[in-house]
């Protein structure tokens, strides 16, 4: 299994703003943009015209490039995405232009993963900046109704590390706690924050996408826990995520198209059946994972891993030099459309049935190939719908 070190990379982290159509993704934005002590962020928008940008925060402007009054800058998009991320950072390299992360503002009803793909497959991309998290602006007061009638809304909140609830001041409490209820089940390892005309802290929206503990880094409880939320057990919520169900009976037709499972193994996975389940998960419904998180103990080595992706595209494993909670087990949570709960957690099952008690099956050229059939036939035997 190749890793990556998490304290040896100094690539560029970017975050993925998204959101429902009139969320207030703007307003996040431009709250964003007026922080003290976020001066060194590239903000890339779809067109200035949509942007909303306050007209005060701005200092200069050019054909493709806005430069704000906080000395953050702003790019828009006209097309290719990887082209304006190439061209920014090139003019960063030269001394041109100064900044330490980037921002990409999506479109009200855009799918993240093509984004995703798109920063992670692009050879100058991958190799200069990496994803910090995936951020959703849902609003308390319509967002229900987003959820019902757009299926690309809920994809967004699925994919999400941190949803925004905004206009949480127009609708009562129990309102919002009901919708938060409702994220948290398409969700369960997205962190929720509340915002009222997009105030809230700006270290929320980073250090969002991995679990990283030592020193130097962000405390391991960030992965599912932003800065700015009470420090909780980062795990809490995922051993008894395989029951969780949406609280009301009349759940949305696109809610019930998310399934989401998880499982925690006491004993160390060999590297090849991990390999091997990740592998064939990825091959047979790629554009169907929504999210894959974990934190994996490999046997034969002593410190564990964490991983994560969206669809076809994951980042490498990266080691980390302590585990976040004390009992050393290995946790792993699949979010995925059209993939139903039971589905979903025979497929996990088999990474506890294919332990070293098991003879280690696996290990083999005919146990591999079997264990691929075995999760062909788990997760193969229904096909997606038409989208």
């Amino acid at each position: 299994m190749e890793t990556s070190d998490i304290h040896a990379d100094r690539r560029l982290p970017v975050t993925l703003l998204t959101g429902f159509l009139g969320a207030g993704k703007t307003t996040v934005l431009n709250g964003l943009l007026r922080s003290p002590g976020q001066d060194r962020i590239a903000v890339i928008v779809n067109e200035f015209g949509e942007a909303g940008l306050d007209h005060d925060l701005i200092e200069a402007v050019d054909e493709e490039i806005v430069l704000m009054r906080s000395g953050c800058l702003c790019c828009s998009v006209r097309g290719d995405l990887a082209r304006v991320v190439v061209d920014l950072l090139n003019r960063r390299s030269e001394g041109h232009l100064a900044f330490e992360r980037v921002v990409i503002e999506t479109t009200g009803l855009a799918d993240p993963g093509p984004i995703i793909q798109t920063l992670q497959v692009t050879p100058d991309l991958a190799r200069l900046t990496r994803m910090d998290g995936i951020v959703t602006v849902a609003d308390a007061a319509a967002g229900p109704g987003t959820l019902d009638q757009q299926f690309e809304a809920v994809s967004q909140v699925a994919m999400a590390d941190l949803v925004i609830l905004s206009k949480a001041d127009l609708v009562s409490d129990a309102e919002a706690t009901d919708f938060e209820q409702r994220i948290n089940a398409l969700n369960p390892t997205a962190c929720v924050l509340r915002a009222t005309r997009g105030d809230l802290p700006a270290n929320s929206l980073w250090g969002l996408s991995a679990v990283r503990k030592g020193a130097g880094v962000v405390p391991a409880s960030a992965w599912l826990a932003p800065a700015a939320a009470p420090v909780v057990d980062p795990f809490a919520n995922l051993s008894g995520m395989a029951s969780r169900s949406p609280a009301k009976s009349g759940i949305s037709p696109h809610d019930s198209r998310i399934g989401s499972a998880s499982i925690v193994l006491d004993a160390p996975i060999p590297d090849t059946v991990f390999d091997l389940w990740l592998d064939t998960l990825i091959a047979l419904r790629g554009p169907d994972l929504l999210r894959v998180k974990g934190v994996v103990h490999i046997e034969g080595v002593p410190d564990p891993f964490v991983f994560h992706g969206v669809q076809h595209v994951f980042d490498m494993p990266v080691p980390i030099k302590d585990w976040p909670v004390d009992d050393h087990q290995s946790r792993i949570v699949v979010i995925a459309r059209d993939l139903s709960r039971p589905e979903l957690q025979r497929s996990l099952d088999m990474l506890r049935a294919r332990q070293p008690q098991s003879n280690q099956p696996a290990e083999t050229s005919g146990g591999r190939v079997q264990f691929h059939q075995d999760i062909q036939n788990v997760l193969g035997a229904s096909a997606s719908p038409e989208r």
